[in-house]
Protein backbone atom coordinates (compact mmCIF):
# COMPACT_ATOMS: atom_id res chain seq x y z
CA UNK A 1 0.00 0.00 0.00
CA UNK A 2 1.29 3.42 -1.10
CA UNK A 3 1.99 5.92 1.20
CA UNK A 4 -0.69 8.34 0.34
CA UNK A 5 -3.52 5.45 0.48
CA UNK A 6 -1.97 4.24 4.20
CA UNK A 7 -2.73 7.93 5.22
CA UNK A 8 -6.27 8.82 3.44
CA UNK A 9 -8.77 9.01 6.21
CA UNK A 10 -11.92 7.19 5.43
CA UNK A 11 -14.67 7.25 8.68
CA UNK A 12 -17.10 5.03 8.84
CA UNK A 13 -20.91 6.49 9.53
CA UNK A 14 -23.59 3.80 10.20
CA UNK A 15 -27.29 5.17 9.01
CA UNK A 16 -29.94 4.27 12.19
CA UNK A 17 -32.23 4.83 10.06
CA UNK A 18 -31.36 1.53 7.57
CA UNK A 19 -29.19 -0.43 8.92
CA UNK A 20 -28.76 -1.99 5.49
CA UNK A 21 -26.83 1.66 4.25
CA UNK A 22 -23.35 3.06 5.64
CA UNK A 23 -21.98 6.10 4.76
CA UNK A 24 -18.30 6.37 4.10
CA UNK A 25 -16.32 9.91 4.69
CA UNK A 26 -13.58 11.25 3.39
CA UNK A 27 -11.61 14.56 3.67
CA UNK A 28 -12.47 16.22 0.56
CA UNK A 29 -15.24 15.54 -2.58
CA UNK A 30 -14.76 12.77 -4.03
CA UNK A 31 -14.50 14.52 -7.68
CA UNK A 32 -15.38 18.16 -7.13
CA UNK A 33 -18.74 19.13 -8.59
CA UNK A 34 -19.87 15.63 -9.52
CA UNK A 35 -22.69 13.82 -7.67
CA UNK A 36 -23.34 10.36 -8.81
CA UNK A 37 -25.61 7.48 -7.76
CA UNK A 38 -25.65 3.28 -9.58
CA UNK A 39 -27.86 0.67 -8.72
CA UNK A 40 -26.24 -1.96 -9.99
CA UNK A 41 -23.06 -3.26 -11.89
CA UNK A 42 -24.11 -2.11 -15.57
CA UNK A 43 -24.56 1.52 -14.22
CA UNK A 44 -21.43 1.76 -12.93
CA UNK A 45 -19.18 0.93 -15.83
CA UNK A 46 -18.27 4.25 -16.62
CA UNK A 47 -17.15 4.82 -13.03
CA UNK A 48 -13.52 3.42 -11.38
CA UNK A 49 -15.24 3.91 -8.06
CA UNK A 50 -18.53 2.43 -8.42
CA UNK A 51 -17.28 -0.50 -10.59
CA UNK A 52 -14.82 -1.55 -8.22
CA UNK A 53 -17.66 -1.23 -5.32
CA UNK A 54 -19.62 -3.73 -7.47
CA UNK A 55 -16.74 -6.28 -7.63
CA UNK A 56 -17.04 -6.34 -3.90
CA UNK A 57 -19.88 -9.39 -2.72
CA UNK A 58 -22.67 -7.74 -1.12
CA UNK A 59 -22.78 -4.06 -2.35
CA UNK A 60 -26.10 -3.28 -3.96
CA UNK A 61 -26.01 0.76 -4.40
CA UNK A 62 -23.62 3.39 -4.47
CA UNK A 63 -24.11 6.82 -4.25
CA UNK A 64 -21.76 9.49 -4.14
CA UNK A 65 -22.39 13.29 -2.50
CA UNK A 66 -19.81 15.70 -1.77
CA UNK A 67 -17.03 13.66 0.44
CA UNK A 68 -19.61 11.31 1.55
CA UNK A 69 -20.17 7.89 -0.66
CA UNK A 70 -23.25 5.56 0.74
CA UNK A 71 -22.88 2.20 0.53
CA UNK A 72 -26.13 -0.32 0.63
CA UNK A 73 -25.41 -3.73 0.86
CA UNK A 74 -27.62 -6.78 0.83
CA UNK A 75 -29.17 -7.78 3.96
CA UNK A 76 -27.53 -11.43 4.08
CA UNK A 77 -24.33 -9.32 4.00
CA UNK A 78 -22.14 -8.35 7.20
CA UNK A 79 -20.65 -5.13 7.25
CA UNK A 80 -17.99 -6.60 10.02
CA UNK A 81 -16.60 -8.07 6.63
CA UNK A 82 -17.95 -5.70 4.13
CA UNK A 83 -16.12 -2.50 5.79
CA UNK A 84 -12.24 -3.02 5.44
CA UNK A 85 -13.18 -4.09 1.62
CA UNK A 86 -15.08 -0.93 0.83
CA UNK A 87 -12.68 1.35 2.87
CA UNK A 88 -9.51 -1.04 0.38
CA UNK A 89 -11.36 -0.53 -2.70
CA UNK A 90 -11.76 3.40 -2.14
CA UNK A 91 -8.69 3.92 -1.13
CA UNK A 92 -7.00 2.08 -4.20
CA UNK A 93 -9.50 3.83 -6.58
CA UNK A 94 -8.90 7.50 -5.00
CA UNK A 95 -5.09 6.55 -5.20
CA UNK A 96 -4.88 6.03 -9.07
CA UNK A 97 -7.23 8.49 -10.36
CA UNK A 98 -8.54 12.13 -10.04
CA UNK A 99 -12.11 11.20 -12.00
CA UNK A 100 -13.37 8.00 -10.02
CA UNK A 101 -16.43 8.99 -10.42
CA UNK A 102 -15.60 8.87 -14.61
CA UNK A 103 -14.07 11.30 -17.25
CA UNK A 104 -17.86 12.58 -18.49
CA UNK A 105 -18.28 16.74 -18.09
CA UNK A 106 -19.91 17.74 -14.71
CA UNK A 107 -23.11 17.06 -14.26
CA UNK A 108 -25.75 19.94 -15.18
CA UNK A 109 -28.19 21.57 -12.85
CA UNK A 110 -30.86 19.93 -13.97
CA UNK A 111 -29.36 15.91 -13.66
CA UNK A 112 -27.73 17.35 -9.77
CA UNK A 113 -31.13 18.20 -8.96
CA UNK A 114 -32.74 15.23 -9.83
CA UNK A 115 -30.13 13.36 -8.05
CA UNK A 116 -30.43 15.27 -5.00
CA UNK A 117 -34.25 14.98 -5.00
CA UNK A 118 -34.19 11.03 -5.35
CA UNK A 119 -31.90 10.88 -2.29
CA UNK A 120 -34.13 13.10 -0.41
CA UNK A 121 -36.81 11.47 -1.30
CA UNK A 122 -35.18 7.64 -0.72
CA UNK A 123 -33.87 8.96 2.54
CA UNK A 124 -36.99 10.45 3.97
CA UNK A 125 -40.07 10.08 2.34
CA UNK A 126 -40.21 6.54 0.87
CA UNK A 127 -39.51 4.50 3.99
CA UNK A 128 -42.89 5.22 5.45
CA UNK A 129 -44.88 5.75 2.06
CA UNK A 130 -43.78 2.22 1.67
CA UNK A 131 -45.41 0.86 4.88
CA UNK A 132 -48.70 2.19 2.76
CA UNK A 133 -47.30 0.02 0.08
CA UNK A 134 -46.42 2.93 -1.80
CA UNK A 135 -43.91 4.97 -3.37
CA UNK A 136 -42.68 8.41 -5.11
CA UNK A 137 -39.95 8.64 -7.67
CA UNK A 138 -38.80 11.81 -9.39
CA UNK A 139 -39.63 11.00 -13.15
CA UNK A 140 -37.94 14.23 -14.60
CA UNK A 141 -36.20 17.91 -13.97
CA UNK A 142 -36.29 20.68 -16.72
CA UNK A 143 -35.64 23.66 -15.79
CA UNK A 144 -35.77 23.37 -12.27
CA UNK A 145 -39.17 22.13 -12.34
CA UNK A 146 -39.41 18.77 -10.83
CA UNK A 147 -41.69 15.58 -11.94
CA UNK A 148 -42.95 13.50 -9.67
CA UNK A 149 -44.78 10.24 -9.92
CA UNK A 150 -46.62 8.10 -7.09
CA UNK A 151 -47.17 4.33 -7.79
CA UNK A 152 -48.43 1.23 -5.89
CA UNK A 153 -50.85 2.61 -2.59
CA UNK A 154 -49.84 6.37 -3.41
CA UNK A 155 -51.85 6.11 -7.05
CA UNK A 156 -55.10 7.01 -6.71
CA UNK A 157 -54.66 7.66 -2.74
CA UNK A 158 -57.31 10.03 -2.07
CA UNK A 159 -55.04 12.04 0.15
CA UNK A 160 -51.92 11.56 -2.16
CA UNK A 161 -52.60 15.27 -2.89
CA UNK A 162 -52.71 16.75 0.54
CA UNK A 163 -49.38 14.03 0.89
CA UNK A 164 -47.32 15.42 -2.08
CA UNK A 165 -48.18 19.32 -1.47
CA UNK A 166 -48.20 19.59 2.71
CA UNK A 167 -45.49 16.83 3.21
CA UNK A 168 -43.39 16.04 0.34
CA UNK A 169 -43.03 19.18 -1.26
CA UNK A 170 -42.53 21.14 1.74
CA UNK A 171 -39.42 19.05 2.35
CA UNK A 172 -38.12 19.36 -0.72
CA UNK A 173 -38.13 23.25 -0.44
CA UNK A 174 -36.73 23.11 2.21
CA UNK A 175 -33.73 21.36 1.37
CA UNK A 176 -33.74 22.52 -2.47
CA UNK A 177 -34.69 25.70 -2.53
CA UNK A 178 -33.54 25.92 -6.32
CA UNK A 179 -36.36 24.24 -6.69
CA UNK A 180 -38.61 26.19 -9.14
CA UNK A 181 -42.07 24.12 -9.32
CA UNK A 182 -43.01 20.26 -8.40
CA UNK A 183 -45.04 19.12 -10.85
CA UNK A 184 -47.38 15.20 -10.16
CA UNK A 185 -47.58 13.64 -13.18
CA UNK A 186 -49.15 10.55 -11.74
CA UNK A 187 -52.24 8.94 -13.56
CA UNK A 188 -54.00 8.67 -10.66
CA UNK A 189 -57.26 7.54 -12.39
CA UNK A 190 -55.47 4.47 -13.19
CA UNK A 191 -54.53 3.51 -9.76
CA UNK A 192 -54.43 -0.48 -9.72
CA UNK A 193 -54.02 -0.59 -5.78
CA UNK A 194 -55.50 2.61 -4.30
CA UNK A 195 -54.71 2.95 -0.41
CA UNK A 196 -58.57 3.90 -0.03
CA UNK A 197 -60.86 2.25 -2.58
CA UNK A 198 -63.13 4.78 -4.58
CA UNK A 199 -65.54 2.01 -5.60
CA UNK A 200 -67.62 -0.12 -3.69
CA UNK A 201 -66.36 -3.01 -1.63
CA UNK A 202 -62.84 -2.91 0.54
CA UNK A 203 -59.42 -1.83 0.14
CA UNK A 204 -57.16 -5.59 -0.37
CA UNK A 205 -55.86 -3.95 2.38
CA UNK A 206 -58.49 -4.50 4.65
CA UNK A 207 -59.04 -7.83 4.06
CA UNK A 208 -55.64 -8.64 5.56
CA UNK A 209 -56.17 -10.69 8.96
CA UNK A 210 -53.78 -10.49 11.70
CA UNK A 211 -53.23 -14.04 13.12
CA UNK A 212 -54.31 -14.87 16.13
CA UNK A 213 -52.51 -13.99 19.73
CA UNK A 214 -51.24 -10.53 17.98
CA UNK A 215 -53.84 -8.07 19.30
CA UNK A 216 -55.48 -9.08 22.81
CA UNK A 217 -56.89 -7.31 25.36
CA UNK A 218 -55.49 -7.18 28.87
CA UNK A 219 -57.03 -5.23 31.75
CA UNK A 220 -59.48 -3.41 29.07
CA UNK A 221 -56.59 -2.41 26.93
CA UNK A 222 -55.75 -3.94 23.32
CA UNK A 223 -51.52 -5.23 23.70
CA UNK A 224 -50.20 -6.16 20.51
CA UNK A 225 -47.23 -8.76 20.56
CA UNK A 226 -44.24 -5.86 19.92
CA UNK A 227 -42.18 -8.98 17.66
CA UNK A 228 -45.08 -8.63 15.42
CA UNK A 229 -45.63 -4.89 15.72
CA UNK A 230 -41.53 -3.93 15.31
CA UNK A 231 -40.65 -5.09 11.94
CA UNK A 232 -43.96 -3.27 10.63
CA UNK A 233 -43.16 0.17 12.31
CA UNK A 234 -39.47 -0.30 11.29
CA UNK A 235 -38.39 -1.17 14.34
CA UNK A 236 -36.55 -4.07 16.68
CA UNK A 237 -38.59 -5.12 19.49
CA UNK A 238 -35.91 -3.37 22.00
CA UNK A 239 -36.27 -0.01 19.65
CA UNK A 240 -40.08 -0.06 20.17
CA UNK A 241 -40.54 -0.51 23.58
CA UNK A 242 -38.00 2.38 23.56
CA UNK A 243 -40.09 4.19 21.69
CA UNK A 244 -42.70 3.71 23.49
CA UNK A 245 -41.37 4.52 27.00
CA UNK A 246 -39.74 7.76 25.03
CA UNK A 247 -42.59 8.92 23.60
CA UNK A 248 -41.36 8.52 19.95
CA UNK A 249 -43.88 5.83 19.45
CA UNK A 250 -46.92 6.71 19.73
CA UNK A 251 -50.50 4.56 19.71
CA UNK A 252 -54.34 5.86 19.48
CA UNK A 253 -56.92 3.87 20.58
CA UNK A 254 -60.37 4.25 18.91
CA UNK A 255 -63.72 2.89 19.76
CA UNK A 256 -66.27 2.19 17.08
CA UNK A 257 -69.88 3.94 16.85
CA UNK A 258 -73.30 3.41 15.17
CA UNK A 259 -72.68 0.90 12.28
CA UNK A 260 -68.88 0.61 14.03
CA UNK A 261 -70.12 -0.28 17.61
CA UNK A 262 -68.28 -3.21 19.15
CA UNK A 263 -65.31 -2.53 16.86
CA UNK A 264 -62.11 -0.91 17.81
CA UNK A 265 -59.39 0.39 15.78
CA UNK A 266 -55.72 1.00 16.96
CA UNK A 267 -52.64 2.97 15.56
CA UNK A 268 -49.11 3.37 16.11
CA UNK A 269 -46.85 5.26 14.60
CA UNK A 270 -42.96 5.77 14.48
CA UNK A 271 -41.03 8.62 13.28
CA UNK A 272 -41.04 6.42 9.97
CA UNK A 273 -43.66 4.68 9.95
CA UNK A 274 -47.24 3.95 10.77
CA UNK A 275 -49.89 0.59 11.24
CA UNK A 276 -53.39 0.23 12.40
CA UNK A 277 -55.89 -2.79 12.72
CA UNK A 278 -59.33 -3.12 13.54
CA UNK A 279 -60.16 -5.36 16.19
CA UNK A 280 -63.92 -7.41 16.04
CA UNK A 281 -65.87 -8.01 18.55
CA UNK A 282 -65.24 -11.86 18.68
CA UNK A 283 -61.49 -10.83 19.16
CA UNK A 284 -60.00 -11.45 15.70
CA UNK A 285 -57.73 -8.17 14.22
CA UNK A 286 -57.03 -7.42 10.36
CA UNK A 287 -55.01 -4.97 9.31
CA UNK A 288 -56.05 -1.38 8.24
CA UNK A 289 -55.05 1.74 6.31
CA UNK A 290 -53.65 4.11 9.24
CA UNK A 291 -55.61 7.49 8.76
CA UNK A 292 -53.49 9.81 6.77
CA UNK A 293 -52.28 13.23 8.23
CA UNK A 294 -53.97 16.06 6.76
CA UNK A 295 -53.14 19.49 5.02
CA UNK A 296 -54.56 21.33 8.40
CA UNK A 297 -52.26 18.79 10.50
CA UNK A 298 -49.21 19.40 8.16
CA UNK A 299 -49.45 23.33 8.96
CA UNK A 300 -50.00 23.07 12.92
CA UNK A 301 -46.86 20.82 12.61
CA UNK A 302 -45.15 23.95 10.91
CA UNK A 303 -46.46 25.73 13.01
CA UNK A 304 -45.05 24.11 16.08
CA UNK A 305 -41.49 24.05 14.48
CA UNK A 306 -41.89 27.92 14.35
CA UNK A 307 -42.99 27.84 18.10
CA UNK A 308 -39.61 25.68 19.06
CA UNK A 309 -37.40 27.94 16.65
CA UNK A 310 -38.67 30.90 18.75
CA UNK A 311 -38.56 29.71 21.76
CA UNK A 312 -34.80 28.28 21.55
CA UNK A 313 -33.46 31.40 19.86
CA UNK A 314 -34.86 33.08 23.29
CA UNK A 315 -32.91 30.87 25.84
CA UNK A 316 -30.50 32.64 27.46
CA UNK A 317 -27.00 30.90 27.66
CA UNK A 318 -27.25 29.90 31.28
CA UNK A 319 -30.86 27.82 30.10
CA UNK A 320 -28.86 26.38 26.93
CA UNK A 321 -28.64 22.84 26.30
CA UNK A 322 -32.74 22.23 26.99
CA UNK A 323 -33.97 19.16 26.74
CA UNK A 324 -36.95 17.70 24.63
CA UNK A 325 -39.14 17.40 27.72
CA UNK A 326 -38.53 20.53 28.69
CA UNK A 327 -39.34 21.86 25.50
CA UNK A 328 -42.57 20.23 25.08
CA UNK A 329 -43.92 21.72 28.07
CA UNK A 330 -42.91 25.23 27.25
CA UNK A 331 -45.00 24.47 23.89
CA UNK A 332 -47.90 23.56 26.29
CA UNK A 333 -47.47 19.61 25.42
CA UNK A 334 -48.12 16.83 28.30
CA UNK A 335 -49.97 13.84 26.29
CA UNK A 336 -48.20 10.55 25.30
CA UNK A 337 -46.40 11.95 21.82
CA UNK A 338 -45.64 14.95 22.88
CA UNK A 339 -41.37 13.89 22.48
CA UNK A 340 -42.09 12.52 19.03
CA UNK A 341 -43.87 15.92 18.15
CA UNK A 342 -40.78 17.81 19.21
CA UNK A 343 -38.29 16.19 17.46
CA UNK A 344 -40.31 16.35 14.28
CA UNK A 345 -40.55 19.94 14.74
CA UNK A 346 -36.38 19.98 15.38
CA UNK A 347 -35.56 18.10 12.42
CA UNK A 348 -37.86 20.80 10.35
CA UNK A 349 -35.94 23.57 11.39
CA UNK A 350 -33.02 21.55 10.38
CA UNK A 351 -33.87 20.91 6.70
CA UNK A 352 -34.93 25.31 6.99
CA UNK A 353 -31.61 25.97 8.04
CA UNK A 354 -29.70 23.94 6.05
CA UNK A 355 -31.59 25.51 3.06
CA UNK A 356 -30.73 29.08 4.59
CA UNK A 357 -27.16 27.38 4.81
CA UNK A 358 -27.08 29.15 8.66
CA UNK A 359 -26.42 26.96 11.66
CA UNK A 360 -28.78 24.18 13.43
CA UNK A 361 -31.18 25.80 16.11
CA UNK A 362 -31.71 22.34 16.77
CA UNK A 363 -28.38 22.00 18.68
CA UNK A 364 -29.88 23.62 21.53
CA UNK A 365 -32.20 20.86 22.21
CA UNK A 366 -30.82 17.58 23.77
CA UNK A 367 -31.57 13.86 24.80
CA UNK A 368 -31.47 13.26 28.51
CA UNK A 369 -31.39 9.56 27.41
CA UNK A 370 -27.84 10.48 25.45
CA UNK A 371 -25.63 12.19 27.96
CA UNK A 372 -26.78 15.63 27.01
CA UNK A 373 -26.19 15.09 23.11
CA UNK A 374 -29.43 15.42 20.54
CA UNK A 375 -31.12 12.08 19.65
CA UNK A 376 -29.23 9.82 16.81
CA UNK A 377 -31.98 10.91 14.65
CA UNK A 378 -29.84 14.56 15.00
CA UNK A 379 -26.97 13.66 13.28
CA UNK A 380 -28.47 10.84 10.50
CA UNK A 381 -30.39 14.13 9.31
CA UNK A 382 -27.59 16.32 9.35
CA UNK A 383 -25.22 13.98 7.28
CA UNK A 384 -27.87 14.17 4.98
CA UNK A 385 -28.19 17.28 4.57
CA UNK A 386 -24.56 17.29 4.17
CA UNK A 387 -24.10 19.03 7.46
CA UNK A 388 -22.72 16.64 9.55
CA UNK A 389 -19.25 16.62 11.60
CA UNK A 390 -16.61 16.44 9.65
CA UNK A 391 -13.49 14.14 9.39
CA UNK A 392 -11.97 12.73 12.52
CA UNK A 393 -14.85 14.97 14.19
CA UNK A 394 -16.59 13.51 16.98
CA UNK A 395 -20.44 14.42 18.08
CA UNK A 396 -19.23 17.02 21.35
CA UNK A 397 -16.74 18.79 18.72
CA UNK A 398 -19.72 18.93 16.05
CA UNK A 399 -22.36 20.32 18.64
CA UNK A 400 -19.76 22.66 19.91
CA UNK A 401 -18.70 23.85 16.60
CA UNK A 402 -22.13 24.24 15.23
CA UNK A 403 -22.88 26.17 18.83
CA UNK A 404 -20.31 28.86 18.68
CA UNK A 405 -21.57 29.70 15.18
CA UNK A 406 -25.27 29.65 16.19
CA UNK A 407 -24.62 31.71 19.65
CA UNK A 408 -22.41 34.37 17.04
CA UNK A 409 -25.43 34.05 14.73
CA UNK A 410 -27.70 34.63 17.55
CA UNK A 411 -25.81 37.72 19.08
CA UNK A 412 -25.55 39.63 15.97
CA UNK A 413 -29.37 39.55 15.42
CA UNK A 414 -29.50 41.08 18.98
CA UNK A 415 -27.27 43.46 18.33
CA UNK A 416 -28.65 44.82 15.09
CA UNK A 417 -31.70 45.16 17.33
CA UNK A 418 -30.86 47.11 19.90
CA UNK A 419 -30.99 50.73 19.86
Amino acid sequence: MSELSASRRIRAQALASDPQVMGFVLDAPVQAGRTARFEGPEAARASPLAHALFLIRGVVRVEVSEATIWVQKDASADWATLKAAIAAAMRQVLDATDAPLGCEHAASPDTALMQAVHALLDRQVNPSVAAHGGQIAVERVENGTVYLRMSGGCQGCAASSATLRQGVERMLRAALPQIAEIVDVTDHAAGSTPFFARGEGQSPMLNRSVPPGVVRWADGQVVVDPDYLAPRLGLTPDELRDGLRMGSVVGVTETGEGTDAGKTRIVLRSPTRAWAAEVLPDGSAREVPPPQETGVAAEREQALADRVRAYLAALPPSDVPVAYGTIARAMGLWTPGSIRRITAALETTMREDAAADRPFIAVRAVSRARDSLPARGFFDLAIALSRGPKIDEGEAAFLARERAGLDQTLGSRLRAATP
